[in-house]
């Protein structure tokens, strides 16, 4: 999302919604925050403990690149997690909805742990605050509501959804530069999308595994992805993979 920073001496950043202008110290309160973005087309309320699960192995494998002792006696400083979910898909939701951890559990009960994870829904439309900020994003939000107006089939459907896109839109020279790659990218994740949720639906645990593995080995997910969605280690998850 584009968020815009202002101070006599500023560090200019180019991020995907444009030009970002930080001084130092808030370049360094950025420098300081760990932030999980991921994207969800289905509404998913245990999005907080699988980011449990993620950021405590990137807590991991931020102490060991960083040679930290979570041992010893000196108070190891981690960088504040920041956990966002993006959600377009077709079950209304409200702009934006806090998940909670603690939500799992039973109730009345008195926990030690909490996870908190901000859901905000980037529909065509829905929080027109933050899309109105990120042109690019507000833009593919559109093409998203377009591809599913369309009637016929899915392919035919992206294809116009391109093909109608306004000429003022930022990403348009991208994807008509890339047309073919992006017509198989949009056309892989919702083939992929409706696969994974027909397994969910149907409880096929196997089949679900077997389509996790197969995404892996496309490169379409990480292992560490996969073992998520899968409530594996992701070593246990490798292991999987070596029996195929």
């Amino acid at each position: 999302m584009r968020r815009s920073w202002w101070g006599d001496e500023t560090i200019e950043k180019n991020g995907f919604c444009g030009t970002m202008r930080m001084d130092e110290e808030e370049m360094r309160l950025l420098q300081e925050e760990m932030d999980l973005f991921e994207q969800q087309s289905s509404y998913n309320p245990n999005m907080p403990l699988r980011l449990l699960q993620y950021i405590g192995n990137l807590y991991e494998k931020y102490v060991i690149e960083n040679k930290l002792n979570k041992y010893g006696s000196k108070l190891i400083k981690l960088p504040v997690p920041k956990l966002v979910v993006f959600y377009n898909g077709k079950k209304g939701q409200p702009d934006e909805k806090i998940l909670r951890l603690s939500d799992s559990f039973p109730v009345g009960a008195d926990s030690d742990i909490d996870v908190k994870v901000r859901m905000i829904n980037v529909n065509y439309g829905r929080s027109t605050k933050i899309l109105d900020a990120c042109k690019p994003l507000k833009e593919y939000a559109w093409i998203v509501e377009q591809i599913r107006k369309n009637e016929g089939e899915i392919e035919n459907a992206i294809d116009r959804a391109i093909s109608d896109m306004p000429d003022d839109f930022e990403i348009k020279p991208y994807l008509m530069a890339h047309r073919a790659e992006v017509k198989g990218m949009l056309l892989t994740e919702y083939n992929e999308a409706a696969t994974m949720e027909l397994f969910k639906e149907d409880g096929r645990k196997e089949g679900f595994l077997e389509a996790l593995i197969r995404m892996v080995k496309r490169k379409k997910i990480s292992v560490e992805e996969a073992a998520l969605e899968a409530d594996m280690t992701p070593d246990e998850f490798a292991e999987e993979l070596k029996k195929e």
